[in-house]
Order: structure tokens, then sequence, then C-alpha cells
């Protein structure tokens, strides 16, 4: 794989000069992500779910998850990413799955009264895609090890 199916996949490498450090310590910087500012939850994963580590949101309200399951592969200092969707399709009658890095915005809206009387849109709910994709990003590129996209199996 080169440069090219880096971009498609959303591969990012260190900065050069930074000293990969060993997989706990990777291990550990990815759970310190969690945090009373996070609104999502970095976990262990399960057998089941193939992945060392498991960063998850979930918004009952919109019908939708986001997962990123994460694999540290310590020989090849990266942590393999397999990035996944269930959201609601546009007609709302199901849930659809995608996977792979997708820079999406998620947001709910509300109909409220002004105080010219008329009703103003608000919005309720925002969430990227990419608020859940970057602290994690930065966390691995720190620690000098390379964030590798997968679009298949980790």
């Amino acid at each position: 794989m080169g440069r090219f199916t880096d971009r498609w996949t959303g591969t990012k490498y260190p900065r050069s000069g930074v000293a990969a450090r060993p997989a706990p310590e990777v291990r550990a910087a990815l759970l310190a992500v969690n945090g009373p500012d996070v609104r999502f939850v970095v976990r262990e994963g399960t057998p089941k779910e193939g992945a060392d580590l498991v960063a998850e949101f979930e918004f009952p309200a919109l019908d939708l998850t986001l997962k990123t399951r994460m694999r540290l592969n310590p020989s090849a200092h990266e942590v393999r990413v397999l990035e996944e969707c269930w959201e609601p399709t546009a007609d709302g009658a199901r849930r659809q799955y995608g996977r792979g890095p997708a820079d999406k915005v998620y947001r709910q809206w509300e109909t409220r009264p002004g105080a010219d009387g008329r009703q103003h849109k608000a919005e309720t709910f925002r969430f990227a895609t990419q608020d859940m994709r970057n602290p994690l990003q930065r966390a691995v590129l720190g620690v000098g090890w390379t964030w590798r996209g997968v679009l298949f199996k980790l």
C-alpha cells in the first residue's frame, strides 16, 4: 500500500524524530483520551470485536452509533483502525452500515419561538466524526506510532 491508498484509508504517520514508545504506553495514551469533556468512550475490546481497544459513541435520539476498533501492532509500531457507523437511512425506516473514514457531521434541530414571535431553528445536538477521530489520532501519533486505516479487516 502506498501513499495514495493512505489518503483513501485515513492513514497518518507521526512526525519525524518522534520516538516510538512501547505498546503499553500506546494503550495507556488511548485510554487516557477518556474524560469528562469527551462525548465518547474508549474501552478494552472484546474477542468478538476482534480489537484491543474500541472507541464508541452512541446517540439514541438519532439512532446513531459510531465505533472505532483499534488493534495494536507492536512490531510495525502502528495502530490498525477500522471505523464503523450505523445510522438511519434517509427515510428513517431502517439503519445502514458503513465503514472507513467518513467525515460527517450529525446535527439535531429544534424549532423554538423567537423574541419576534416567529419560529426559529436552533441546533440542539452536533457531533462530527472528527470529534472522535482527532483525539485518538493525536494520542497515537504523539507516541510515535502510525494510525493505519483499514477498510475490511483488522
